[in-house]
């Protein structure tokens, strides 16, 4: 009996030895090329994107990531349509999008404070938004982020727009507010007042973010992707995340990878650009780890149904989701 309890124990074992192994987990999905627009020219700005791509974030995430720097590539629409997946905007024109019926969403919160502002001279004496009234001002033009930052400020210090002089000057807001043609100008608050400074024009700054939280820069998707191809979302938004959390916490390594992807980045004054970047990560508020704020979201629904850029009142909460984010 006792031989055949071992005979019996040897086929159990090599029975077991012989029953294929459990496959392990692939590393890495297959690969999808994702092309991204940003809206804008390789920029310092952009280091998460440019450290998550060098780290292989995106690849471990089985993503191919193609960043699209073209001004004129309608990313809303095109996202939209499906004919895109994600693409990096800003909270208005996610409303303004979904007031035309389109179904995107927000998934990613980039900039956490809205990075628009107004600049001037501190011989101007303007610190604080009513000091505005009478005064001309300069902007790219009478369309987004701008001018609803803008918009946002005045409603601030009590005035309308009829309380001051706007004038178009597109993005020459350097060169405007030196020569003196502007009494001030609307600015992207990491920008333009740094290269002010270097320049030894010292200036004051209204932030619209310090009077009236507003949705900034982000990523959106859309509803089809949501529901069809929820993983990629996650993916997308993880290895996005990895890039600005590891921008923020290294900015001086960030700095370096930057100069691999942003043509003459190399050769520029590197004490501008490196505040331009350091300035960038006081924007992005990375310890509220990407969510959307409700309350962001609400007023910028109110102040472009105020601006009547919006026409009809949207249920905002369908405009964005915190379910992609990364565990904490």
């Amino acid at each position: 009996m006792k031989r055949l309890f071992v005979f019996l124990s040897l086929l159990i074992f090599l029975f077991a030895g012989c029953q294929p192994a459990t496959p392990a987990p692939t590393e890495t999905p297959q690969t999808v090329k994702v092309r991204f627009p940003v809206g804008y020219i390789p920029n310092v700005q952009f280091a998460p994107l440019y450290v998550a791509m060098e780290k292989g974030y995106y690849q471990q995430e089985g993503i191919e990531l193609d960043i699209d720097y073209s001004f004129e590539t309608d990313a809303v629409a095109l996202v939209g349509a499906n004919e895109l997946q994600f693409a990096t905007v800003s909270g208005e024109q996610v409303l303004l999008g979904r007031g035309q019926g389109l179904p995107i969403v927000y998934v990613l919160t980039w900039y956490q404070k809205y990075p628009v502002g107004v600049a001037a001279l501190k011989e101007k004496n303007i610190h604080q938004p009513s000091d505005l009234r009478g005064k001309r001002i300069g902007l790219p033009g009478l369309f987004g982020a701008s001018y609803i930052g803008l918009i946002a400020l005045l409603q601030a210090g009590g005035l309308k727009e009829s309380d001051v002089t706007l004038d178009s000057i597109g993005f020459t807001q350097v060169e405007t507010l030196i020569a003196g043609r502007e009494d001030a100008v609307v600015v992207y608050v990491a920008n333009e007042p740094n290269q002010l400074n270097a320049k030894g024009y010292p200036v004051d700054v209204l932030l619209t973010a310090d009077y009236l939280p507003l949705v900034s820069n982000g990523i959106i998707t859309n509803e089809k992707t949501i529901r069809e191809n929820p993983d990629l979302v996650r993916r997308m938004v993880r290895a996005t995340w990895r890039g600005i959390a590891d921008a923020a916490a290294n900015p001086d390594a960030a700095f370096e990878i930057s100069k691999k992807y942003v043509e003459n980045l190399a050769q520029a004054d590197q004490a501008v650009q490196k505040q331009v970047l350091s300035s960038s990560i006081e924007l992005w508020g990375v310890e509220k780890k990407g969510k959307s704020d409700p309350q962001s979201w609400k007023n910028m629904h109110d102040i472009l149904l105020e601006m009547n850029l919006l026409k009809q009142p949207l249920d905002v909460s369908q405009a964005y989701t915190n379910e992609f984010l990364p565990e904490e």
